[in-house]
């Protein structure tokens, strides 16, 4: 995994090369082994990369690489797993390489295939430039399912790419505005949806993407895959096939998906929670691999949050070489302050603290790790798969009307009212937090609005963000339900669809490169997100419980009461601890002056829920964090135009 940037502007000037190369510093901690830069003055085009030496660690590895017609320039983020089949192809072709690299697989298949047939080849996780000498065209590429990050942007008449926002920045034509209608959309879900960015005028190419861009001429995208498409694909195409034969079929598929991602030039392992999903991953590893795995995981002393023991009980019964570190309070509120160095968007899924925390502590030890990452999505993991369900055939049955009045008596009356009326009873602490959220779902007007309220943080932005209008994208577009008539799995595409590349994804990626550490997701090979769309949904969901076919593999290699538990998440208690140790650092983020003198949020709207917060009548913590995701990143990012030094590496 590595780093890029660059720019193409239409007026060159002997600058270029130092311009790419601040742009390129601010990326350092992605690729700790080396740098290069690649500069025509005469096409105005410049390209520069950050090493981390994956496979062929030799300089025959480096970027920006050449094709060897001198025709075509790649800078590139990511791995190909099938390199070695491609390679195979062009030798058979008559192609002589020169390294063992996938990077020059990848540059000749361009060569040879064009950019778009390359693309459909591919089999991995990737963000690229690639220049073409003879058109003068710039192809930004990004793999399916949009592991990797691409952000792209024009200011005047020139265009800036890289793999994050801070890079873009380092270049003197940026613009920092904030986007006041992404600063809404990020309070509704904790994320930036792409292809919004906080910064007006900056983009995130979709995934499956190749943006074309000539001078003088609109940026033109097309989209070489599309979940989308594999979606329609898949219903249309059901599986019909006995749970085993299923079962057989799948652990084939990722099989060979695990072992395609265990080839690497340097140590690898794997994040182990001892859930289904990384289960599963380090399983079919021990399965493939001579000595035992190297598995990581992190605990933490809090009850109900601590998963180490049922990870160790896993990691004892395949044999891994594994190691656990249980991480201190002190530890993990260490890294809070430094989030937006990282993070540099707003981002706000608390669970970045232990995602970074079990990065730091696996790249000690191996320089790429293997996670369980898409399951949820992919096979009905997450309970609001259940959940929404029932709740939707309940409510369906109930005339909006009287629902929407319901949900309006309820929420006439104050929290600390209902806590005093019901807050006594068993299993009622926090009795008014608790019905009020059963008023916002009790008011879904349909069930793609139910699917908004599950997943919203900020039900209302607009009323918090001063100026802004919320952008609605594919949440809000009735094709979706079109495509996928039935509920639960319409919560899965669009999940996989927006959650997962902006959330999930983007959470490994600057976590995890922060330390210089490469992340791989084996469930997330694209053939095997094909093959979960043709699988009936009584594959995923049975009595009560998702995964239902991922887990008759697991159960293969490890068994059923190792695994059969409550699901847990990855979560740090930020709710008791922004009332103790998080709250002077809260505070001074929070102040009131500070929040109006800035303009951007409406101050009353936030000091009344860090009020109801602190006094125990509602647990806001989702909704404060958000905010103070934001607060930090704006007292980070949000004064000078641009960085000229990359924070150092937290390894």
């Amino acid at each position: 995994m590595c780093g890029f940037c660059g720019f193409l502007t239409p007026s060159p000037d002997r600058g270029m090369e130092a311009a790419v190369r601040r742009m390129n510093d601010t990326i350092a901690h992605r690729g700790p082994d080396g740098d290069g830069v690649w500069v025509d003055e005469a096409a105005g085009i410049a390209l520069a990369h950050r090493r981390l030496a994956i496979v062929d660690l030799s300089p025959l590895g480096r970027q920006p690489m050449e094709s060897a017609d001198g025709r075509w320039v790649v800078a590139y983020n990511g791995e190909i797993y099938n390199y070695q089949d491609l390679r195979a192809e062009l030798e058979a072709a008559g192609h002589r390489f020169r390294g063992h690299s996938d990077t020059e697989v990848l540059i000749e298949g361009v060569a040879r295939w064009g950019v778009e047939a390359t693309a459909r080849r591919l089999v991995g996780i990737f963000a690229m430039a690639l220049w073409d000498r003879r058109e003068r065209a710039l192809h930004l590429v990004r793999d399916q399912m949009g592991v990797k990050p691409l952000y792209w942007a024009r200011f005047g008449d020139t265009v800036l790419f890289g793999s994050q926002p801070k890079a873009l920045r380092a270049h003197p034509a940026f613009r920092a505005e904030i986007d006041r209608d992404a600063l809404t959309a990020y309070f509704r879900f904790a994320y930036v949806p792409a292809p919004h960015t906080i910064y007006a005028g900056v983009h995130k190419l979709e995934p499956g993407s190749i943006l074309t861009i000539r001078p003088d001429a609109e940026p033109v995208r097309t989209a070489y895959w599309s979940l989308e498409g594999a979606v329609r694909a898949g219903l249309s195409d059901r599986l019909d096939l006995p749970d085993e034969e299923a079962a057989d079929r799948l652990e084939a598929l990722l099989m060979d998906a695990v072992g395609r991602q265990m080839v690497a030039d340097v140590p690898l392992g794997a994040f182990l929670s001892g859930g289904v999903d990384s289960s599963t991953v380090v399983a079919l590893m021990q399965a493939q691999s001579s000595r035992p795995v190297r598995t990581f995981t992190i605990g933490f002393r809090e009850t109900g949050y601590d998963e180490s023991a049922d990870a160790r009980a896993v990691a004892t019964h395949l044999g891994t070489d594994h190691t656990e570190l249980t991480v201190e309070p002190a530890d993990a509120l260490a890294v809070i302050p430094t989030l937006a160095d990282w993070y540099d968007e707003p981002f706000a899924d608390s669970s970045q603290v232990p995602t970074f925390l079990v990065s730091q502590l696996t790249r000690r030890s191996v320089t790429v790790a293997l996670s369980g990452d898409g399951g949820d999505e992919l096979f009905a993991g997450y309970r609001r798969y259940l959940l929404g369900a029932r709740l939707w055939r309940g409510m369906g049955r109930v005339p909006a009307g009287l629902r929407a009045a319901a949900a309006g008596l309820i929420q006439a009356v104050p929290p600390g009212r209902w806590d005093a009326l019901l807050g006594r009873l068993p299993g009622m602490r926090m009795a008014g937090d608790k019905a009020h959220k059963l008023a916002g779902i009790l008011g879904s007007a349909d069930a793609d609005t139910l699917y908004r309220t599950l997943a919203s943080q900020w039900h209302h932005p607009e009323a918090l963000v001063l100026g802004g209008r919320e952008p609605h994208g594919l949440p809000w577009d009735a094709r979706a339900a079109a495509l996928v008539p039935d509920f639960t799995e319409r919560m899965q595409y669009l999940d996989t669809a927006t959650y997962l590349p902006d959330d999930i994804l983007a959470k490994v990626d600057r976590a995890s490169m922060a330390v210089a550490l490469e992340a791989r997701v084996p469930l997330l090979d694209h053939r095997v997100v094909e093959f979960a769309w043709r699988l009936p949904l009584h594959q995923k969901l049975r009595d009560g419980q998702g995964k239902h076919l991922l887990r008759r593999v697991l159960y293969r290699h490890v068994p059923r009461d190792l695994i059969e538990r409550p699901k847990m998440g990855f979560a740090v208690p930020i709710a008791d601890w922004l009332r103790g140790p998080l709250r002077p650092w809260a505070e001074d983020l929070l102040d009131e002056r500070r929040l109006r003198e800035d303009g951007l949020l409406d101050a009353a709207t936030v000091r009344r829920a860090w009020a109801e917060h602190l006094s125990g009548r509602r647990n806001r913590q989702h909704q404060l964090w958000a905010v103070l995701m934001f607060q930090a990143w704006k007292a980070r990012w949000g004064k000078a135009p641009a960085v000229t030094e990359p924070a150092a590496s937290a390894a």
